[in-house]
């Protein structure tokens, strides 16, 4: 128990005694540190990041950490206060079998500045082993003729303990009969000899049972037994004596099993079963007496296990031969392995970074690896490669440490992932190669805008749409990934072009979803308001910063045929009815009467109008033009035709369906004025006489008086009022500018006589005949005088070409909103009243009032709210042609 307590305060003495203590290598440049084996895991081995000039602060965002080559990891480091601790429980043999110097190298890496820093611990041995017998019990036959001071070779005892700790001598057990040597062999190894010092009687003792102790230098001292148990037989005088002392013997690793690699040969002297020998191993590693087999009787050394040049490059082992009465001889047999190329190369990553940002600087370190080969030689020299596509190259740093960087910048719309390829060859022959696969994602960066697929869109939609129709869908990509390539669609909001009604903004019109880019129409277009819609789309993408682009979009609005002609000439009045065109009853064929004007809000061929005749009270006598809705005669008028002829003409577009609108034209036919007043009468006359005696019956007298009277009272009130206003209008003519320019010649020419009298006024006319066009179609009106015939409607451009007109009308509003002419102060006009459809010109007066819109004349009220046209046969004189042009300049109001 007392040496138990001594052993264990031994112990740890020795344990206090190696604590380490950091030595930087000046010759090396290497950070040593010194432990002793067995060390418990989490003791302190040195302050690393000291002895390395690390900032401790810093240590664990730079990313150190520790490198080791082997599987196991002996050391860890604290990477808060840069301190290195044992990681795992060390056994110095185990590690570093029986080798003097026992050292464990690793290296510090440093993440941040991808840098190495190497570092060794050598693992100091302690006495932890005691020495110990192959056999625990041995057993020597010797005769009882043997000679004092003969020699028998004990077995040894194996210590994996190192210098002091290991195997220091051998102590025997008390006994009369036998001594003890301890030999030291050439190598150091110390062996004890069984020295008879006292001849052996078999007779008297025939089994000496002795006890031999192994002891080391070790404090405390550690030891091992054996039992020697000694047979005393008859006399064998020669021992085994082996061909040679050294058998040495070159071994390829992998080499079969049962294969002989040597075999040893011993010869005995003796005969009989005293020269009988077998061979055993005396000295063998528990690992070698694995792999190898020492055949008994032939002395052929065999390989039973594999033979790997790696484990050990070389082995050391020793024979005996023992004849039968236990006589023997050692030798030693030395197996030199040479090296076969079998391991293929060993990548060990030590770094690797699983992504890399696209537009990363060239020189960024993607992995950082370790190639080796447990071979030696030629066939341990590794190189690396990858595919020479790659934009990436390996970077050798020091100690076959490798360093995989970007070689150019990447892009990620070209290619978003590589699949890197790491090969490392050997120089063996054959070359053996290991391949490493490495996935390396390219992260997105927003270095992309969107892009339409096309440079402008175009859209096209029919008016009178439904709120929420479709129009067109418009498409943007982008290359980047995830949020930098999700693009969302916005209008950018100009104002609508100017059109019929007020600007308004974009976004009341159409709306685009800003994920699909369909784009919808918020209202109902009208094609006649607005027939073109231009506008900007962008195109965000969700980066940070997002970026854009822009498109621009035009939207045709596409007509629909849904206005129907509007008839502009000749206007309807509230009760249905138009004006009345005159046409001379002696007009040609393909006399112009009059023109329908029509227009149509449409476009396109919804606005192509086509004109027909769809009426007529005579179907022969009129022709209307297809295209320009000019009513002709067809033919010559003859005196069966009608006084007034009642023509309907129909107006169509050539939309699908088309659409239509009609119109009445009244036509009277007469030569002039005072013809119409008599073909009135006579008209007159005939219904009353048709009223009066249909039938063949007598006309009443009754009727007839009645008739007469009522005629006369009428006529005898419009005459007193024409004389009242004839008289009203003299009297503001006389005093009028007019007449007094007269003494300054204006008149001269001209002779009195035709201003007096209705008779004079009759025989001006008929001597000089013009016909004349009155048209209303804006806030003037003009009496012009044309070369060509009086009856086509004159536009305002060939009004612009002709000499200055002879009368101008102004227009004034009355009291109650409505237009009407002012009374023009002119010597000869012509008065145009509404009756009953028809229009009379009278020319027995010589002032007169026109009434363009509504109002009431004479006490009566005009059934029209305006007049287009009044074609009147006037006959002037060229003397009044001289009036007008000698007057005080006043042409008009």
């Amino acid at each position: 128990m007392a040496a138990a307590q001594r052993l264990r305060d031994g112990r740890g003495r020795a344990l206090l005694c190696f604590l380490l203590v950091a030595v930087w290598d000046s010759a090396s440049g290497q950070t040593r540190y010194s432990i002793p084996e067995e060390t418990q895991k989490g003791a302190f081995v040195g302050d690393l990041a000291k002895d390395l000039g690390l900032d401790t602060k810093l240590l664990s965002d730079q990313g150190a950490r520790l490198v080791s080559r082997g599987k196991e990891q002996y050391f860890a480091l604290n990477v808060r206060n840069g301190h290195l601790y044992v990681n795992e429980q060390m056994d110095r043999e185990r590690v570093c079998g029986g080798s003097l110097g026992c050292v464990v190298p690793f290296q510090v890496f440093v993440q941040d500045t991808m840098k190495f820093y190497a570092v060794e611990v050598e693992i100091t041995d302690i006495n932890d082993n005691a020495p110990r017998f192959q056999a625990e019990q041995t057993e020597l036959r010797i005769r009882e003729s043997t000679v004092t001071g003969t020699r028998f070779l004990l077995p040894d005892a194996r210590d994996p303990d190192v210098e002091t700790n290991s195997l220091q001598g051998y102590h025997l057990s008390d006994n009369k009969h036998f001594s003890l040597d301890v030999q030291k062999a050439a190598d150091g190894a110390r062996y004890a000899e069984l020295v008879l010092e006292k001849a052996l009687d078999r007779e008297e003792q025939a089994v000496h049972n002795l006890l031999l102790t192994a002891t080391d230098g070790g404090d405390p001292v550690r030891s091992g037994t054996a039992h020697i148990r000694v047979i005393v037989e008859d006399a064998n005088d020669n021992p085994p004596v082996f061909s040679q002392p050294l058998y040495k013997a070159s071994v390829l690793e992998n080499v079969p099993r049962g294969s002989v690699l040597v075999t040893v040969n011993a010869t005995d002297r003796d005969e009989g079963i005293n020269s009988e020998v077998t061979y055993s191993f005396r000295k063998i590693t528990e690992k070698a007496s694995q792999i190898f087999l020492l055949d008994p009787k032939s002395g052929a050394l065999r390989a039973v296990g594999e033979v790997d040049f790696e484990e050990s490059p070389k082995y050391e082992m020793e024979v005996q031969a023992q004849d039968g009465r236990g006589l023997s001889a050692r030798s030693k047999v030395l197996l030199l392995v040479l090296d076969v190329n079998d391991n293929a190369p060993e990548i060990a990553l030590t770094s690797l970074a699983h992504s890399v940002e696209e537009g990363a600087r060239p020189g960024t370190v993607i992995a950082v690896f370790n190639a080796q080969d447990p071979d030696s030689g030629q066939n341990g020299e590794v190189t690396c490669s990858i595919p020479s596509s790659l934009p990436l190259r390996l970077q050798k740093s020091f100690d076959n440490y490798y360093s995989l960087v970007t070689d150019r910048a990447l892009d990620r719309e070209q290619v978003s992932e590589y699949n890197v390829t790491i090969t490392a060859t050997d120089r063996g022959n054959p070359p053996l190669s290991t391949i490493t696969a490495l996935s390396l994602k390219i992260l997105d960066k927003n270095d992309n805008p969107p892009t339409f697929t096309q440079t402008s869109y175009t859209g096209y939609i029919t008016e009178n749409n439904p709120i929420g129709a479709s129009i067109l869908s418009l498409e943007a990509s982008d290359p980047d990934w995830g949020e930098n390539a999700r693009v969302t669609y916005s209008l950018l909001l100009p104002l609508l072009p100017r059109g019929e009604g007020s600007e308004s903004p974009v976004s009341s019109s159409i709306s685009i979803h800003s994920e699909s880019g369909a784009v919808y129409a918020l209202r109902s277009f009208d094609y006649e308001q607005l027939r073109e819609l231009r506008f900007q789309v962008q195109a965000q993408d969700g980066g940070s910063p997002p970026l854009s682009t822009n498109v621009s979009v035009t939207l045709w609005i596409l007509d629909q045929n849904d206005n129907s002609p509007e008839i502009l000439y000749p206007a309807s009045r509230s009760d249905g009815s138009t004006g009345v065109e005159l046409a001379p009853r002696s007009s040609e064929p393909g006399y112009l009467v009059t023109k329908v004007v029509a227009v149509d809000a449409d476009s396109g061929q919804n606005a192509w109008l086509s004109y027909q005749l769809l009426k007529a009270t005579e179907p022969g006598l009129f022709r209307v033009g297809l295209q320009s809705g000019e009513i002709r005669t067809a033919r010559s008028v003859l005196d069966k035709d009608a006084l007034k002829q009642s023509l309907v003409v129909l107006v169509k577009d050539n939309g699908q369906p088309p659409l239509s609108a009609s119109v009445s034209v009244t036509v009277v036919l007469a030569d002039s004025l005072p013809q119409i007043l008599s073909e009135l009468s006579s008209l007159s006359a005939s219904a009353a006489a048709a009223a009066g005696g249909g039938g063949g019956a007598e006309p009443q007298p009754g009727l007839t008086l009645y008739l007469g009277i009522a005629v006369a009272s009428v006529s005898g009130l419009f005459f007193s009022f024409l004389l009242g206003l004839l008289a009203l209008r003299l009297r503001r003519w006389r005093n009028s500018p007019l007449l007094e320019s007269g003494a300054s010649g204006n008149f001269s020419g001209v002779p009195v006589s035709q201003f007096v009298g209705i008779d004079g006024v009759r025989a001006f006319l008929h001597s000089y005949s013009q016909e004349a066009s009155l048209t209303a179609g804006s806030r003037k009106s003009q009496i012009l005088f044309p070369v060509v015939s009086c009856t086509n409607t004159l536009t305002a451009q060939q009004a612009q070409e002709k000499p200055a007109p002879l009368l101008n009308a102004g227009t004034s509003s009355t009291s109650n909103g409505e237009q009407t002419f002012d009374q023009v102060r002119f010597p000869l006009l012509c008065s145009a009243f509404r009756i009953d459809g028809i229009i009379p010109c009278n020319f027995s007066f010589l002032v007169y009032t026109v009434v363009y819109t509504g109002g009431k004349k004479n006490g009566r009220e005009a059934r029209s709210p305006s007049c287009y046209g009044c074609v009147c046969n006037m006959q002037l004189s060229s003397a009044m042609q001289n009036l007008t042009k000698s007057s005080t300049g006043r042409e008009g109001l």
